[in-house]
C-alpha cells in the first residue's frame, strides 16, 4: 500500500494533549492528522501543513512519533503559566530542528493566505492557554 495521508478538524477538546496541532501513524500506517478546529481553515490549513512538514522530516530522520510524543507530553506537564513557546521550539526536543523548518514553511504559508502572523498566534494561544496573546 502506498502512502495515505488523513488531515481531520477536530474540537480542540478532542486532541491527546495541549496541542492545535497533532500527528501520530494510524493502526493501518496511515499519517494522521488532527487540527483543532479555529473556525478559518486558512489558519487550519496552517497547522496542517507545519504538522506535515515536521511529520515527513521527522520520519526521514528517523525519529519516531513515539519520542515526539514522549518529548512534547512532558513538556506540557511541566510548562509553566508564562511559557508559551511550542515544546518543538525547545532546543532539548528531539525534532527540534524538523520543527523549525516546519515552522518557517508554516509562516509562509500564513502570509501567502493573507493571514496576519499576530492574530493567528492568538487564536492559537486563546484555545492552548485561554490568552489574547503570548
Amino acid at each position: 500500500m502506498g502512502l495515505r495521508i488523513e488531515i481531520k478538524t477536530v474540537p480542540h477538546s478532542q486532541q491527546r494533549y495541549e496541542t492545535v496541532g497533532d500527528w501520530f501513524y494510524g493502526p493501518d500506517a496511515t499519517w494522521c492528522f488532527h487540527i483543532s478546529d479555529m473556525g478559518n481553515w486558512r489558519m487550519e490549513m496552517a497547522v496542517a501543513v507545519h504538522e506535515l512538514v515536521e511529520c515527513a522530516l521527522c520520519r526521514y530522520a528517523g525519529i519516531s512519533a513515539d519520542e515526539v510524543d514522549s518529548f512534547d507530553m512532558a513538556y506540557e506537564a511541566t510548562r509553566t503559566p508564562d511559557n508559551y513557546d511550542e515544546p518543538g521550539d525547545d532546543p532539548r526536543a528531539p525534532y527540534h530542528k524538523q520543527h523549525c523548518v516546519a515552522t518557517g514553511v508554516e509562516r509562509i504559508i500564513v502570509c501567502m493566505l493573507g493571514l496576519s502572523w499576530k492574530e493567528y498566534e492568538t487564536t492559537i494561544n486563546s484555545l492552548q492557554f485561554g490568552v489574547g496573546n503570548g
